[in-house]
């Protein structure tokens, strides 16, 4: 499996133009800061969307930090032999001082969010069924029920809520950052 890193790559827009970057994070992580001119195609989507890649031009595939990168490779590499991984993803790219796109608010994905407060449910139900009354452990079988169902149908009912948010809408004008990102911004 090839690989490179974001300092290796040369800062000639014309080369980076040269291949096809494929940013296989989630929606919600693509929208949060992307590589410019990368498209999205979510990791559980790749091989139903082969024919979205360019024949001809090279591939870089894009993570947060590579692994699932390396993982889509795997998947294509018996369909494509021109496959490059982005070592250490964007936030090595990030690191090197390149410019990111985002066209949300939040730094955080939605499907982040949704573990972080999932997870505050279970952890606040457990917690005050100890300590206040038995009954609240139920909060936490809501929790468990919601996360069984939006498995086995792909709808996820927090995420919709969230999704909501006026930290989670879109933009009107994506914006390009450089340099260090704020520290309350984690990619």
């Amino acid at each position: 499996m090839n690989t490179i890193t974001a300092s290796e790559l040369s800062s000639d827009t014309r080369t980076l133009r040269e291949f096809q970057w494929i940013d296989v994070r989630s929606p919600g992580e693509y929208a949060a800061g992307h590589i410019p001119g990368a498209v999205n195609i979510p990791m559980e989507q790749i091989e139903a969307r082969l024919d979205d890649l360019l024949p001809g031009v090279p591939i870089i595939l894009v993570c947060q930090a590579g692994k699932r990168a390396r993982m889509v490779a795997g998947l294509i590499e018996r369909c494509r032999s021109d496959v490059t991984v982005l070592d250490g993803g964007t936030a090595a790219w990030h690191a090197a001082r390149r410019p990111l796109v985002a066209s949300v608010k939040s730094c955080f994905s939605l499907e982040r969010q949704v573990r972080l407060i999932a997870g505050l449910i279970v952890l606040s139900g457990v917690v005050l069924s100890v300590i206040v009354q038995h009954n609240l452990i139920y909060l936490a079988a809501a929790v468990g029920v919601g996360l069984t169902f939006a498995g086995l149908t792909d709808i996820c009912m927090l995420a919709g809520l969230l999704s909501r948010m006026p930290w989670n809408k879109a933009r009107t004008t994506p914006r390009r950052t450089e340099g260090a990102r704020p520290q309350s911004c984690q990619l």
